[in-house]
């Protein structure tokens, strides 16, 4: 007799069976192509460049999707036309670089890449492509489910790109996962970076303005700085000059630089993230910046935890409140300039650093200014406990409006607030004296213990 379990087990085991030919009517019903269908062949030896080019072309005047059964394609040298909506079974449709370059699209219209691993087999990329698939000028822009591994070099670059990349797989290459330049209106979202060579996650500008990418919910893990540098490489989210962006709730651990670096960009958000073992500075805004929010994010381990400077670059503006910083180090990836490492937050222009939490902290628990860069600074309820000095504040000549108030220092070895004169002490803990005399200074309701 045929009960439910065996009606259950049969169906199964006929899906599984029929699994092409199903994937080849579902993309029918859509008004689809089964590239079994224009000559591509699953699993061939030869490099299949050609076929899968003249398949996207004859779809593209179609204006009709394609759907690649599972297997292994050998590709290379695809140029892309103006409208590509590709699919695959996720985990199970591979697209293998062959030579050249894999997939290089110029002024697209519409390109939607879902369900497909694209695997660089560590051969390098030839010609004019800057990474594995290289994707410039694309009106709209849909990347989904898909791997990008092995490359040689960069994973994904999409340039003057709007549209979406979400819940994508990027590891093993050895320049960056994913970069993004002069975006139109870009998502990140939901992605897994790893294992990269010199970044994670890129959001660059030609030159600064308005850029408005969310880099949001993504996986972020083992970002190393390959090509050297004191910060140019290995970060696992880096933006450069690209304003309005949006970076949060984020993981991001183990970067031989930072989690999250924000060089030159205005109105920045970076909000939510979790930040683990940053080689250098864990959360970094700096140069010629104006408007940066960044609240509560936790950093645990790091050389440093957030830098919010540059002022003598234009660096200025921000608000550092609610964040978690913990657990940093005197050691960081090169010799350090001035005090050294071990700073938990650090702020120099216009800014509110305010109900943040700083525990073991070597050098300083909150650093304010460097010499005469300081200006219109407002630190108040945050507690700093196990610092070597609880809040380090410049008394140099030029040092501006700085206010310390009802903030809570525990267990520093060398004091709860001392003036510096750039990297040295000049002053008796100003928490036990006030200002001491330094015009500049209000310090108030102060509890040291």
């Amino acid at each position: 007799m045929l009960n439910r379990r065996r009606l259950v087990a049969g169906a199964a085991a006929f899906a599984a069976a029929g699994f092409l030919h199903q994937g080849a009517a579902s993309a029918a019903k859509r008004g689809g192509i089964d590239a079994t269908g224009l000559g591509l062949r699953p699993d061939a030896a030869d490099d299949q460049g050609k076929a899968f080019g003249r398949m996207l072309r004859e779809a593209a005047a179609r204006d009709q999707p394609v759907f690649l059964p599972p297997g292994t394609y050998v590709v290379s040298g695809l140029t892309l036309p103006p409208r590509v909506r590709l699919s695959g079974v996720p985990g199970a449709t591979r697209i293998v670089l062959g030579g050249g370059h894999l997939m290089l699209a110029r002024n697209a219209e519409h390109i939607e890449l879902s369900g497909l691993t694209f695997d660089g087999a560590m051969r390098p990329v030839e010609g004019e492509a800057q990474g594995l698939l290289d994707l410039r000028g694309v009106a709209h822009l849909a990347i989904d489910e898909c791997c990008v591994l092995a490359c040689a070099g960069n994973g994904l670059v999409v340039e003057r790109a709007a549209g979406r990349v979400e819940r994508c797989l990027f590891s093993g290459a050895t320049d960056v996962g994913l970069w993004s330049v002069d975006a139109a209106g870009l998502t990140i979202s939901g992605n897994t970076v790893s294992d990269c060579g010199n970044g994670g996650i890129l959001v660059h500008r030609r030159q600064a303005g308005e850029d408005g990418t969310i880099v949001t919910g993504n996986r972020i893990a083992g970002i190393a700085a390959r090509a050297g540098g004191t910060g140019q490489h290995g970060n696992g989210i880096n933006a450069f000059r690209a304003g309005n962006v949006v970076i949060s709730g984020n993981v991001v651990a183990d970067c031989a630089f930072s989690a999250i670096r924000a060089n030159g960009c205005d109105n920045v958000q970076i909000g939510g993230n979790t930040c683990l073992r940053s080689g250098e500075t864990a959360l970094y805004c700096e140069f010629a910046f104006e408007g940066a929010a960044i609240a509560n994010n936790i950093v645990d381990g790091a050389a440093n935890g957030i830098a919010i400077v540059n002022f003598n670059e234009g660096g200025r503006m921000a608000t550092c409140s609610g964040n978690v910083v913990r657990n940093l180090s005197a050691a960081g990836p090169y010799p350090p300039e001035g005090p050294g490492f071990g700073t938990g937050i650090c702020a120099e222009a216009d800014t509110a650093v305010t109900g943040n939490v700083v525990e073991n902290a070597p050098l300083y628990g909150i650093q304010l200014g460097w010499g005469p860069y300081l200006r219109n600074v407002i630190v108040t309820a945050n507690i700093v406990r196990k610092a070597g000095t609880g809040i380090a504040v410049s008394v140099v000549e030029g040092a501006g409006a700085t206010i310390i108030a009802d903030n809570v220092i525990d267990g520093t070895l060398k004091g709860a607030i001392l003036g510096q004169r750039w990297a040295e002490p000049v002053t008796a803990d100003l928490a036990l004296t006030g200002n001491a005399g330094y015009a500049h200074l209000t310090i108030e309701r102060n509890r040291a213990s």
